[in-house]
């Protein structure tokens, strides 16, 4: 077991005060992005939309996120995280209101081109979230801390899903259906305030002492200078590390949202669970509480049993994702089927918070924190855009016994790949030197 980093209360209280903060903002980013999923029964009833042209509308998103986010990863690398969160919350914010003031004034024509062009929108400056809450975290968070930090990832990624689909459920049943990007959009406002005061991008702004963190970059001589191309391809872009992780997160974004996009229709059409029940709020409450004790677990495991190797622990979870997506595609209950997709989203969060949030920062290092998390999170989206359009036609024509066998082989895929990165990870990288 690997020993923790000792840091006096003042520091740990004060970056508490730093990633608090940009955790409550991710989660309002969420409930600014996910209110579409929430939404996506009553909008496809309402303007009588297929499974495949709801699909395009997400796939939009996605794919726009997926280009948005690799190439903001360098920006935000260059300008600092708090810059970078300050303009995805503007944007969001901005977005998510004018989606609900068109919906509140009547629109009716043309739905899927402009929501497709609306929802893109509102990815691109979405695309800022994930990316600067770990660039700003790498140089607050040794090594070792980090799986830790995997969790705390994965805390705040749940917490989004709480607002975004369980209190977005219980505004779908309290009041008029555009209100679920409306109340985003005023939320995502007030973290803009909160962290425009309360943010700092390094230990050094904050009044304490920068460290070494022992990462990939930490050695380097140029480690204080902006990211540059040269960088990037030396570094990142060639790292064969960093490309199987990419492959993997290709997977588990398929997984993700191939669950997340079409799991309330599917309660709804199958197991006639409507939007702000009981079991729905057992659906999407256990995606918070699965998604925060996969990403507590995972980081655990890794920094205390795997010496801060985060491959094991992901295999564990893609053998967690295959038991949990069986047993959810054949659930003869609805009971149960509301049980499953938290528990399923337990191990599919673990892996997300994982690779996205801590082997991004481990192995981009403090200097390309942002644009490692950038590439793994782009190639995750290419692969939602792939649940939008692609699984809501087979939907169509297959029906919902293939929907989780159509996810699955991915999970398989994931697995394998971590069993090719098993001893991986930055404090051998640095041994090797």
């Amino acid at each position: 077991m690997s020993s923790p980093v000792q840091h006096s209360y003042a520091y740990r209280r004060r970056r508490f005060l730093n990633w608090f903060p940009l955790g409550i903002t991710y989660a309002t980013f969420y409930m600014g992005r996910y209110n579409l999923n929430v939404s996506s029964k009553t909008m496809m009833d309402a303007f009588h939309l297929s499974k495949g042209e709801f699909g395009t509308i997400a796939t939009a998103g996605f794919w726009t996120y997926a280009l948005s986010v690799i190439f903001n990863g360098p920006l935000a690398d260059r300008i600092g995280g708090k810059k970078a969160i300050l303009i995805g919350a503007a944007g969001a914010a901005a977005l998510n209101l004018v989606i609900g003031l068109l919906f509140l004034g009547g629109w009716q024509t043309k739905i899927i081109v402009g929501m497709s062009l609306l929802y893109a929108v509102n990815q691109y400056f979405q695309s800022f979230g994930a990316l600067s809450i770990v660039k700003v975290n790498a140089p607050w968070f040794h090594v070792r801390e980090r799986g830790v930090f995997g969790g705390i990832f994965g805390i705040m990624i749940s917490s989004g899903y709480f607002l975004a689909m369980t209190v977005g459920g219980w505004i779908l049943a309290a009041l008029p259906w555009f209100w679920v990007f409306l109340i985003p959009s005023a939320a995502i406002a007030t973290m803009f305030v909160v962290d425009l005061f309360a943010v700092k991008d390094t230990p050094a702004q904050a009044g304490f002492a920068d460290f070494d963190t022992d990462d990939a970059t930490s050695h380097d001589a140029d480690r204080d200078k902006p990211v540059d191309w040269h960088h990037l391809v030396t570094r990142v872009f060639t790292n064969p590390v960093i490309l199987t992780l990419a492959v993997a997160e290709f997977c588990t974004g398929f997984v993700r949202q191939g669950l997340m996009l079409w799991f309330v229709p599917f309660l709804k059409e199958v197991h006639n669970i409507s939007a702000g029940s009981f079991l729905f709020s057992v659906a999407t409450i256990g995606v918070t509480v699965g998604g925060i004790a996969g990403g507590l677990l995972c980081g655990y495991l890794s920094d205390r049993w795997f010496q801060s190797r985060r491959p094991p622990v992901a295999f564990l979870f893609y053998l967690g994702q295959i038991g949990s997506l069986l047993v959810l595609g054949r659930a003869a209950t609805p009971g149960l089927a509301a049980f499953m997709i938290g528990f399923t989203c337990m191990w599919i969060f673990g892996v997300h918070g994982m690779l996205s949030g801590t082997a991004s920062m481990d192995f981009g290092g403090t200097k390309a924190a942002s644009t490692v998390a950038g590439m793994l999170d782009g190639v995750q989206y290419l692969a939602s855009g792939l649940t939008g359009f692609l699984l809501g036609h087979f939907l169509d024509t297959l029906g919902w016994s293939a929907w989780t066998w159509m996810i699955i082989p991915f999970s398989v895929i994931g697995a394998l790949l971590m069993l090719r990165l098993w001893n991986e990870s930055p404090l051998k990288a640095k041994a090797a030197h």
